[in-house]
Protein backbone atom coordinates (compact mmCIF):
# COMPACT_ATOMS: atom_id res chain seq x y z
CA UNK A 1 0.00 0.00 0.00
CA UNK A 2 0.80 3.38 -0.40
CA UNK A 3 3.03 5.20 2.19
CA UNK A 4 0.75 8.35 1.30
CA UNK A 5 -2.51 6.53 1.83
CA UNK A 6 -1.36 4.85 4.98
CA UNK A 7 -0.41 8.41 6.35
CA UNK A 8 -4.05 9.61 5.27
CA UNK A 9 -6.17 6.81 6.84
CA UNK A 10 -3.94 7.70 9.94
CA UNK A 11 -5.13 11.05 10.00
CA UNK A 12 -8.65 10.43 9.38
CA UNK A 13 -8.14 8.08 12.25
CA UNK A 14 -7.33 10.16 14.31
CA UNK A 15 -9.60 12.81 13.54
CA UNK A 16 -12.48 10.68 13.63
CA UNK A 17 -11.60 9.31 17.46
CA UNK A 18 -11.21 12.50 18.63
CA UNK A 19 -15.05 13.88 16.98
CA UNK A 20 -16.56 10.67 18.79
CA UNK A 21 -14.34 10.85 21.97
CA UNK A 22 -14.31 14.75 23.18
CA UNK A 23 -10.70 14.36 24.70
CA UNK A 24 -10.02 17.78 24.82
CA UNK A 25 -13.45 18.93 26.16
CA UNK A 26 -14.58 21.49 23.59
CA UNK A 27 -17.48 21.04 20.38
CA UNK A 28 -16.76 17.57 18.88
CA UNK A 29 -15.92 19.85 15.42
CA UNK A 30 -12.93 22.08 16.99
CA UNK A 31 -12.17 18.47 19.04
CA UNK A 32 -11.97 16.74 15.13
CA UNK A 33 -9.83 19.99 13.83
CA UNK A 34 -7.43 19.86 16.76
CA UNK A 35 -7.22 15.52 16.00
CA UNK A 36 -6.49 16.72 12.61
CA UNK A 37 -3.71 18.69 13.60
CA UNK A 38 -2.47 16.42 16.32
CA UNK A 39 -2.23 14.14 12.98
CA UNK A 40 -0.73 15.64 10.85
CA UNK A 41 1.98 17.03 13.36
CA UNK A 42 2.51 13.30 13.78
CA UNK A 43 3.17 12.67 10.19
CA UNK A 44 5.41 15.39 9.76
CA UNK A 45 7.05 13.91 12.29
CA UNK A 46 7.65 10.59 10.52
CA UNK A 47 8.33 11.61 7.12
CA UNK A 48 11.45 14.10 9.31
CA UNK A 49 12.46 10.82 11.00
CA UNK A 50 12.65 8.76 7.55
CA UNK A 51 15.57 11.27 6.57
CA UNK A 52 17.58 10.56 9.06
CA UNK A 53 20.19 7.98 9.55
CA UNK A 54 20.28 5.65 11.88
CA UNK A 55 23.38 6.92 13.64
CA UNK A 56 21.45 10.38 14.43
CA UNK A 57 17.92 8.56 15.41
CA UNK A 58 20.17 6.64 17.94
CA UNK A 59 21.60 9.64 19.10
CA UNK A 60 18.31 11.79 19.46
CA UNK A 61 16.92 8.67 21.25
CA UNK A 62 20.31 8.99 23.53
CA UNK A 63 20.37 12.79 24.07
CA UNK A 64 16.13 12.63 24.92
CA UNK A 65 16.13 10.34 27.35
CA UNK A 66 19.07 12.13 29.25
CA UNK A 67 17.24 15.54 28.83
CA UNK A 68 14.26 14.04 30.62
CA UNK A 69 16.22 12.75 33.36
CA UNK A 70 18.02 15.67 33.88
CA UNK A 71 14.27 17.78 33.55
CA UNK A 72 13.53 15.69 36.18
CA UNK A 73 16.45 16.58 38.74
CA UNK A 74 15.16 20.42 37.98
CA UNK A 75 11.77 19.81 38.99
CA UNK A 76 12.73 18.23 42.13
CA UNK A 77 14.40 21.71 42.84
CA UNK A 78 11.52 23.41 41.43
CA UNK A 79 9.23 21.76 43.95
CA UNK A 80 10.92 22.53 46.78
CA UNK A 81 11.68 25.62 46.30
CA UNK A 82 8.36 27.34 44.31
CA UNK A 83 5.25 27.05 46.47
CA UNK A 84 2.82 24.90 44.90
CA UNK A 85 0.77 26.40 41.99
CA UNK A 86 0.23 27.18 38.54
CA UNK A 87 3.41 28.56 38.83
CA UNK A 88 5.41 25.70 39.74
CA UNK A 89 2.86 23.56 37.29
CA UNK A 90 4.16 26.12 34.87
CA UNK A 91 7.91 25.81 35.36
CA UNK A 92 7.87 22.23 35.64
CA UNK A 93 6.29 21.32 32.21
CA UNK A 94 8.91 23.99 30.47
CA UNK A 95 11.77 22.69 32.44
CA UNK A 96 10.35 18.88 31.02
CA UNK A 97 9.87 20.69 27.43
CA UNK A 98 13.19 22.01 27.19
CA UNK A 99 15.49 19.47 28.21
CA UNK A 100 13.81 16.89 25.97
CA UNK A 101 14.19 19.30 23.08
CA UNK A 102 17.39 20.18 23.81
CA UNK A 103 18.49 16.49 23.98
CA UNK A 104 16.75 15.49 21.27
CA UNK A 105 18.25 17.73 18.99
CA UNK A 106 22.41 17.82 20.42
CA UNK A 107 21.44 13.93 20.30
CA UNK A 108 20.84 13.84 16.59
CA UNK A 109 24.09 16.25 15.95
CA UNK A 110 26.01 14.32 17.52
CA UNK A 111 25.00 10.74 16.54
CA UNK A 112 27.54 10.76 13.61
CA UNK A 113 29.90 10.53 16.34
CA UNK A 114 28.47 7.03 17.05
CA UNK A 115 30.57 4.05 15.95
CA UNK A 116 28.11 1.56 14.94
CA UNK A 117 30.02 -0.97 13.22
CA UNK A 118 32.01 -1.62 17.16
CA UNK A 119 28.43 -2.74 18.06
CA UNK A 120 28.10 -5.99 15.47
CA UNK A 121 25.37 -7.15 13.69
CA UNK A 122 22.59 -5.08 12.32
CA UNK A 123 24.12 -1.98 13.31
CA UNK A 124 27.80 -2.61 11.95
CA UNK A 125 26.13 -3.65 8.79
CA UNK A 126 24.01 -0.80 8.25
CA UNK A 127 27.29 1.38 8.05
CA UNK A 128 29.12 -0.08 5.84
CA UNK A 129 25.69 -0.62 3.72
CA UNK A 130 25.73 3.38 3.54
CA UNK A 131 29.08 3.89 2.78
CA UNK A 132 28.97 1.91 -0.34
CA UNK A 133 26.31 3.65 -2.10
CA UNK A 134 26.87 5.73 -5.46
CA UNK A 135 23.76 7.58 -6.49
CA UNK A 136 23.75 8.96 -10.06
CA UNK A 137 23.44 12.36 -11.44
CA UNK A 138 21.26 12.83 -14.99
CA UNK A 139 24.55 13.83 -16.48
CA UNK A 140 26.23 11.26 -15.70
CA UNK A 141 23.96 8.86 -17.21
CA UNK A 142 23.78 10.50 -20.52
CA UNK A 143 27.16 10.83 -21.13
CA UNK A 144 27.25 6.57 -20.96
CA UNK A 145 30.75 6.66 -19.51
CA UNK A 146 29.84 5.15 -16.52
CA UNK A 147 28.90 1.95 -18.10
CA UNK A 148 32.46 1.52 -19.47
CA UNK A 149 33.94 2.75 -15.86
CA UNK A 150 31.44 0.25 -14.35
CA UNK A 151 32.32 -2.92 -16.38
CA UNK A 152 35.84 -2.55 -15.68
CA UNK A 153 35.14 -3.54 -11.70
CA UNK A 154 36.35 0.17 -10.25
CA UNK A 155 32.40 0.62 -8.99
CA UNK A 156 31.91 -1.26 -5.79
CA UNK A 157 28.76 -0.95 -3.41
CA UNK A 158 25.59 -0.49 -4.84
CA UNK A 159 24.63 2.19 -7.68
CA UNK A 160 21.38 4.13 -7.13
CA UNK A 161 19.20 5.98 -9.28
CA UNK A 162 16.40 7.91 -7.59
CA UNK A 163 13.32 7.94 -9.21
CA UNK A 164 12.87 11.64 -9.63
CA UNK A 165 16.34 11.06 -11.49
CA UNK A 166 14.53 8.85 -14.27
CA UNK A 167 11.39 11.33 -14.57
CA UNK A 168 13.77 13.81 -15.39
CA UNK A 169 15.39 11.78 -17.98
CA UNK A 170 11.98 10.37 -19.30
CA UNK A 171 11.10 14.06 -19.95
CA UNK A 172 14.19 14.35 -21.80
CA UNK A 173 13.54 11.33 -23.50
CA UNK A 174 10.49 13.17 -25.00
CA UNK A 175 10.82 16.16 -25.86
CA UNK A 176 10.06 17.73 -28.77
CA UNK A 177 13.67 18.82 -29.88
CA UNK A 178 15.41 16.02 -31.43
CA UNK A 179 18.71 16.47 -30.15
CA UNK A 180 17.22 16.45 -26.08
CA UNK A 181 15.18 13.05 -27.00
CA UNK A 182 18.01 11.47 -28.40
CA UNK A 183 20.15 12.19 -25.70
CA UNK A 184 17.29 11.17 -22.76
CA UNK A 185 17.14 7.89 -24.91
CA UNK A 186 20.71 7.17 -24.96
CA UNK A 187 20.34 7.64 -21.05
CA UNK A 188 17.83 5.17 -20.81
CA UNK A 189 19.61 2.80 -22.72
CA UNK A 190 23.15 3.32 -20.40
CA UNK A 191 20.92 2.55 -17.15
CA UNK A 192 19.47 -0.84 -19.36
CA UNK A 193 23.58 -1.01 -19.74
CA UNK A 194 24.43 -1.15 -16.68
CA UNK A 195 21.87 -3.72 -15.20
CA UNK A 196 23.63 -5.89 -17.19
CA UNK A 197 26.45 -6.12 -15.93
CA UNK A 198 26.94 -9.06 -13.38
CA UNK A 199 28.89 -6.85 -11.02
CA UNK A 200 27.04 -3.89 -10.55
CA UNK A 201 24.13 -3.50 -8.25
CA UNK A 202 21.44 -1.17 -9.33
CA UNK A 203 18.74 0.27 -6.89
CA UNK A 204 16.10 2.43 -8.03
CA UNK A 205 14.76 4.29 -4.75
CA UNK A 206 11.52 6.20 -4.19
CA UNK A 207 13.06 8.76 -1.77
CA UNK A 208 11.85 12.43 -2.81
CA UNK A 209 12.12 15.59 -1.55
CA UNK A 210 8.76 17.28 -1.97
CA UNK A 211 10.10 20.82 -0.38
CA UNK A 212 13.36 20.62 -2.69
CA UNK A 213 12.56 21.45 -6.25
CA UNK A 214 15.72 21.61 -8.21
CA UNK A 215 17.22 18.08 -8.53
CA UNK A 216 20.53 19.01 -7.64
CA UNK A 217 19.71 19.70 -4.27
CA UNK A 218 17.97 16.82 -4.11
CA UNK A 219 20.65 14.38 -4.68
CA UNK A 220 22.75 16.45 -2.40
CA UNK A 221 19.58 15.08 0.42
CA UNK A 222 19.24 11.80 -0.81
CA UNK A 223 23.49 11.92 -0.18
CA UNK A 224 22.95 12.90 2.90
CA UNK A 225 20.22 10.16 3.85
CA UNK A 226 22.25 7.37 2.89
CA UNK A 227 25.82 8.61 3.46
CA UNK A 228 26.73 7.86 -0.49
CA UNK A 229 28.72 9.44 -2.71
CA UNK A 230 27.60 11.50 -5.98
CA UNK A 231 28.75 10.71 -9.76
CA UNK A 232 28.20 13.76 -11.55
CA UNK A 233 29.41 15.10 -14.74
CA UNK A 234 28.46 18.66 -13.54
CA UNK A 235 30.89 21.57 -12.28
CA UNK A 236 28.13 23.65 -10.16
CA UNK A 237 26.48 20.31 -8.88
CA UNK A 238 30.47 18.76 -7.53
CA UNK A 239 31.21 22.80 -5.96
CA UNK A 240 28.28 23.02 -4.01
CA UNK A 241 28.05 19.55 -2.66
CA UNK A 242 31.55 19.72 -1.75
CA UNK A 243 30.34 23.16 0.24
CA UNK A 244 27.79 20.84 2.04
CA UNK A 245 30.07 17.95 2.84
CA UNK A 246 28.96 15.51 0.13
CA UNK A 247 31.51 13.61 -1.29
CA UNK A 248 31.64 13.56 -4.98
CA UNK A 249 32.81 10.92 -7.93
CA UNK A 250 33.48 13.12 -11.08
CA UNK A 251 33.91 11.17 -14.29
CA UNK A 252 35.81 14.90 -16.07
CA UNK A 253 37.77 14.80 -13.02
CA UNK A 254 38.57 11.06 -13.43
CA UNK A 255 39.18 11.67 -17.34
CA UNK A 256 41.73 14.64 -16.97
CA UNK A 257 44.16 12.26 -14.74
CA UNK A 258 44.44 9.64 -16.67
CA UNK A 259 45.57 11.48 -19.66
CA UNK A 260 49.16 11.13 -20.49
CA UNK A 261 51.71 13.43 -18.80
CA UNK A 262 53.31 15.45 -21.39
CA UNK A 263 56.18 17.48 -20.72
CA UNK A 264 57.80 20.53 -22.44
CA UNK A 265 60.57 19.72 -24.96
CA UNK A 266 59.37 16.71 -25.64
CA UNK A 267 58.40 15.83 -29.08
CA UNK A 268 54.93 14.65 -30.38
CA UNK A 269 53.42 13.28 -33.91
CA UNK A 270 49.90 14.81 -34.56
CA UNK A 271 47.63 15.43 -37.04
CA UNK A 272 46.69 19.19 -38.01
CA UNK A 273 42.77 19.31 -37.93
CA UNK A 274 42.13 23.10 -38.44
CA UNK A 275 42.91 26.80 -38.11
CA UNK A 276 43.68 27.88 -34.60
CA UNK A 277 42.34 31.32 -33.27
CA UNK A 278 45.42 33.53 -33.50
CA UNK A 279 48.05 33.99 -36.63
CA UNK A 280 49.28 31.15 -38.33
CA UNK A 281 48.07 28.81 -35.47
CA UNK A 282 47.05 24.94 -36.34
CA UNK A 283 45.04 22.90 -34.06
CA UNK A 284 45.04 19.05 -33.14
CA UNK A 285 43.79 16.65 -30.85
CA UNK A 286 44.84 13.49 -29.10
CA UNK A 287 43.10 10.58 -28.93
CA UNK A 288 42.02 11.53 -25.41
CA UNK A 289 40.75 14.19 -26.60
CA UNK A 290 42.81 16.50 -25.59
CA UNK A 291 43.95 19.82 -27.49
CA UNK A 292 47.18 20.66 -28.81
CA UNK A 293 47.68 24.37 -30.01
CA UNK A 294 50.78 24.54 -32.63
CA UNK A 295 52.59 27.88 -33.80
CA UNK A 296 53.44 27.69 -37.43
CA UNK A 297 51.18 25.00 -38.34
CA UNK A 298 48.54 26.83 -40.10
CA UNK A 299 49.96 26.07 -43.71
CA UNK A 300 50.08 22.51 -42.70
CA UNK A 301 46.23 21.74 -42.36
CA UNK A 302 45.49 17.90 -43.33
CA UNK A 303 49.34 16.76 -42.39
CA UNK A 304 50.76 14.83 -39.14
CA UNK A 305 53.91 16.65 -38.14
CA UNK A 306 56.44 16.31 -35.08
CA UNK A 307 55.72 19.53 -32.74
CA UNK A 308 57.85 20.36 -29.45
CA UNK A 309 56.17 20.84 -26.75
CA UNK A 310 56.19 24.53 -25.25
CA UNK A 311 53.96 24.53 -22.24
CA UNK A 312 50.81 22.58 -20.82
CA UNK A 313 47.79 24.67 -19.39
CA UNK A 314 45.73 22.80 -17.01
CA UNK A 315 41.62 24.60 -17.23
CA UNK A 316 38.51 23.19 -15.54
CA UNK A 317 37.60 22.04 -19.06
CA UNK A 318 40.84 19.68 -18.87
CA UNK A 319 44.27 20.23 -20.46
CA UNK A 320 45.72 22.06 -23.35
CA UNK A 321 48.93 21.80 -25.02
CA UNK A 322 51.26 24.14 -27.12
CA UNK A 323 53.21 23.32 -29.00
CA UNK A 324 55.61 24.78 -32.30
CA UNK A 325 56.60 23.24 -35.45
CA UNK A 326 59.93 24.39 -36.53
CA UNK A 327 59.89 24.64 -40.70
CA UNK A 328 63.64 24.55 -40.94
CA UNK A 329 64.34 21.62 -39.07
CA UNK A 330 61.69 19.82 -40.41
CA UNK A 331 63.28 20.96 -43.63
CA UNK A 332 66.93 19.87 -42.72
CA UNK A 333 65.82 16.45 -42.07
CA UNK A 334 64.01 16.13 -45.68
CA UNK A 335 67.38 17.50 -47.19
CA UNK A 336 69.57 15.29 -45.30
CA UNK A 337 66.89 12.12 -46.38
CA UNK A 338 66.94 13.16 -50.10
CA UNK A 339 71.42 13.36 -50.02
CA UNK A 340 71.48 9.44 -49.01
CA UNK A 341 72.71 7.72 -52.25
CA UNK A 342 71.55 4.73 -53.22
CA UNK A 343 73.34 1.70 -53.39
CA UNK A 344 73.00 -1.38 -55.57
CA UNK A 345 73.08 -4.79 -54.44
CA UNK A 346 75.36 -6.11 -56.91
CA UNK A 347 79.66 -5.10 -56.21
CA UNK A 348 77.92 -1.41 -54.42
CA UNK A 349 77.73 0.47 -57.20
CA UNK A 350 76.28 3.88 -56.74
CA UNK A 351 73.72 5.24 -58.95
CA UNK A 352 72.34 8.75 -59.14
CA UNK A 353 68.70 9.49 -57.36
CA UNK A 354 65.91 8.71 -59.49
CA UNK A 355 68.04 6.43 -62.36
CA UNK A 356 68.44 2.91 -62.23
CA UNK A 357 72.05 1.38 -61.67
CA UNK A 358 73.41 -0.33 -64.52
CA UNK A 359 74.71 -3.85 -63.64
CA UNK A 360 77.60 -5.44 -64.68
CA UNK A 361 77.74 -9.50 -66.27
CA UNK A 362 80.65 -11.25 -66.35
CA UNK A 363 81.27 -13.64 -69.10
CA UNK A 364 83.00 -17.29 -68.71
CA UNK A 365 86.54 -16.74 -70.28
CA UNK A 366 86.54 -18.79 -73.75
Amino acid sequence: MDLALVRLIFVVFVAVTSYLIHPFGIRPALDAAVGTILGLAIVLFEWRLRLMSLKRLIGAAIGSVLGIFGAYLFTLVIRNSVDPGPTQGFLQLMVMLLMAYVGLIVGANKGDLLNLSALGGVFGGEKQLKKSYKILDTSVIIDGRIADIAETGFLDGTIVTPQFVLRELQLVADSADSLKRNRGRRGLDVLQRLQKIASVQIQIVEDDFPSVREVDLKLIELAKVYEGKIITNDFNLNKVAQLQGVAVLNINELANSLKPIVLPGEIMKVFILKEGKEYNQGVAYLDDGTMVVVDNARKMIGKTIDVSVTSVLQTTAGKMIFGKWDERSAAAKTDSRASIPAVTAANGIMAPEGKKPAIMIERPAE
